[in-house]
């Protein structure tokens, strides 16, 4: 699932190709929105909160999450898509280019004045400017019990880590995804490291993963076989992709069991 990291880069993309310019079509391919027509209309920003995606005009914004598959391209007009024409979702056109969202999970056509509905419930933003980080720790201490691997992808709590990146800021405090939040030896440094990561992500892309995707390789630190299983908890109703079980990579050594 693109993370953040991918998220805030597609955002200042879009933003490149759109911002300030006026658009000369729309096509939202999703039913409830067929007849919107933004012709006409300036594209005054485009900006990303985790992993949601706004591109604003006078009147509505634009809002999408990629899920796990989507994504969006920019294309000279007239220039062949480089993804099969019947994913795309959305298509924003200039006199210049053609943005379009391709297999987008999520896609609304919202006032200007609703859009905060989408994100009222998320945890601070990672990467945005105004980045909270005692309140990503209040968030994380409500739940002393649940894991740091759930509470990790657990978007109220920070927003913008995935299962790459919790599997990186877990093996970098040494600690296992299934220890509970009110045993993690430093809470603080550990989202100051989830910071770091995903600012580092965007400044200096791409980066490459210490232990995520490397099971049954040796550990870059000590040399032990890193693993990987299937991680998760139950999930509630309006967040099941939040908790759904997902492969997580670490290292028995260097991030022993809980208790052990």
């Amino acid at each position: 699932m693109p993370e953040g990291d991918t998220v805030y880069l597609a955002a200042a993309r879009l933003r490149a190709a759109l911002e300030g310019k006026t658009l000369t079509a729309s096509d939202f391919r999703v039913p409830r929105y067929a007849t919107v027509d933004l012709r006409d209309q300036v594209v005054e920003s485009v900006g990303s909160y985790g992993k949601h995606l706004f591109i604003r005009t006078p009147t509505v914004t634009i809002h999408s999450h990629l899920k796990m598959e989507g994504t969006w391209r920019i294309f000279h007009c007239g220039q062949r898509w480089t993804k099969p024409r019947v994913t795309a979702r959305v298509v924003l056109r200039t006199d210049e280019v053609e943005a379009v969202g391709f297999s987008l999970g999520k896609v609304e056509v919202l006032r200007l004045a609703d859009e905060h509905t989408v994100i009222d419930h998320l945890g601070p933003d990672l990467l945005g400017p105004d980045w909270d980080v005692a309140e990503a720790v209040r968030r994380l201490e409500r739940y002393p019990e649940q894991s740091i691997g759930g509470a990790l992808l657990d978007q109220r709590n920070l927003a913008g880590v995935g299962n790459v990146f919790r599997s990186e800021i877990c093996f970098l405090r040494r600690v296992h995804p299934a220890t509970p939040v009110g045993q993690v030896p430093d809470l603080l440094a550990l989202v100051n490291e989830a910071h770091r990561l995903l600012t580092e992500s965007v400044r200096k892309p791409p980066r490459r993963e210490l232990i995520y995707g490397r099971a049954r390789r040796p550990c870059q630190r000590c040399g032990t076989t890193i693993v990987t299983q299937l991680f998760g908890e139950p999930a509630p109703a309006s967040d099941r992709m939040a908790y759904r079980e997902r492969g997580i990579y670490f290292c028995p050594r260097c991030q022993p069991v809980p208790g052990n």
